[in-house]
């Protein structure tokens, strides 16, 4: 397990989860299914089971530095890595890496987002697990597909060929982004297409490798700061540094060309948590189909199949309200139609437009 290294990328504001999820306080950060844990705890506590706690990152924006020390206590000052403007995942990912490549050049690395549901913990340790020891003897580079249950519309896909390394790992043929539903019900059909969960497992050998190969001037970036890299003058140098990268994610800019690109099919009860709508699928409901977190003053006649999120000193009372997602926080109150939830993103710029950051 010494060389087994995990880095949590926590830097998102989960704009669609609106207005429980702000700026200053992400949903990544917030116990969004009142199960007593953050989803970044969440996420912290099943690494814990495959690497040492000193060889957990997490990297996220300076602003939210101080809620990962104190929602994750155990982790010290070096091993959250602040980043100075969003720059999406290969930045992130580039600097995490050459920062453990250096501190130990044997590493293999789990990389996962810090907000998503995993339920069947057990299997997730497996599978990440083996992914470390094929990345490791194969030099490849493992992303983790889950096995479509539904023509899902808001997930990228994995296709992959039948040529395999080890027992489970398919050779990538592509990626796709969100397709449209049509596209959506032919991937699942098939049989050969994945979710793409976002968790992506290498050595820092190969990693490395290929960012010198298909992002070279970022990979020349972060090798400018490897004399700097574990020291005080880390920081300094990562201020500067991140504003000379590209925003651009590690699926297009290296999985999507790179030639040695691995999936392992899994399930392991995963979710994104990527709306409302994602939520509900997951919290209890009662004999209608009423999704209440919490529940103790929340008092509804006539109402079915609504997701409800409000203050749980608040008394609620709703009547006549079917597929609606009603959720209260922050002195601002949101109701919304199930089917309109895709629209958050948009009503949230709205009032950035009208009220300025106030709200947002």
């Amino acid at each position: 397990m010494k060389d087994f290294y995990a880095v949590i990328m926590a830097g998102g504001i989960g704009s669609r989860f609106w207005p429980i999820s702000r700026t200053a306080h992400p949903k990544q950060f917030i116990d969004i299914l009142g199960t007593g844990k953050t989803l970044i705890q969440h996420t912290y506590d099943r690494f814990l089971k495959i690497v040492p706690k000193e060889n957990i990152y997490i990297v996220t924006n300076d602003i939210y530095r101080d809620l990962v020390k104190e929602q994750l206590p155990d982790i010290s000052d070096s091993q959250v890595l602040g980043e100075p403007v969003m720059r999406n995942t290969a930045p992130c990912i580039a600097y995490a890496c050459h920062k453990i490549s250096l501190l130990n050049p044997n590493a293999s690395i789990v990389v996962a987002p810090s907000d998503h549901l995993i339920t069947d913990t057990d299997e997730f340790v497996r599978n990440i697990n083996d992914s470390l020891k094929t990345a490791v003897e194969h030099q490849c580079l493992v992303t983790l597909g889950i096995k479509p249950s539904r023509p899902d519309t808001g997930y990228g896909y994995i296709q992959y060929n039948s040529h395999t390394i080890g027992e489970n790992f398919h050779k990538v043929k592509t990626f796709t982004e969100k397709p449209n539903l049509e596209l959506a019900k032919t991937f699942v059909q098939s049989g050969d297409f994945l979710w793409n969960a976002g968790i992506f497992v290498w050595s820092a050998t190969a990693i490395l490798k290929a960012f010198a190969s298909y992002l070279p001037e970022m990979n020349d970036i972060f090798v400018e700061g490897e004399s700097v890299f574990n020291t005080e003058a880390e920081q300094a140098f990562i201020q500067n540094a991140y504003y000379q990268c590209t925003n651009i994610s590690i699926d297009y800019g290296i999985m999507e060309k790179a030639d040695n690109v691995y999936v392992l099919p899994t399930d392991f009860g995963w979710s994104d948590l990527g709306t409302w709508a994602s939520v509900y699928e997951l919290a209890e409901k009662d004999y209608v189909g009423n999704a209440v977190i919490p529940s103790d003053k929340v008092i509804m006649y006539d109402s079915s199949n609504c997701m409800v999120n409000v203050p749980g000193e608040k008394l609620v009372i709703l009547q006549g309200l079917h597929d609606y997602i009603v959720v209260e926080a922050n002195n601002t109150l949101m109701i919304c139609p199930k089917s309109q939830e895709q629209a958050v993103k948009q009503i949230v710029a709205d009032v950035k437009g009208r009220f300025g950051t106030e709200y947002i």
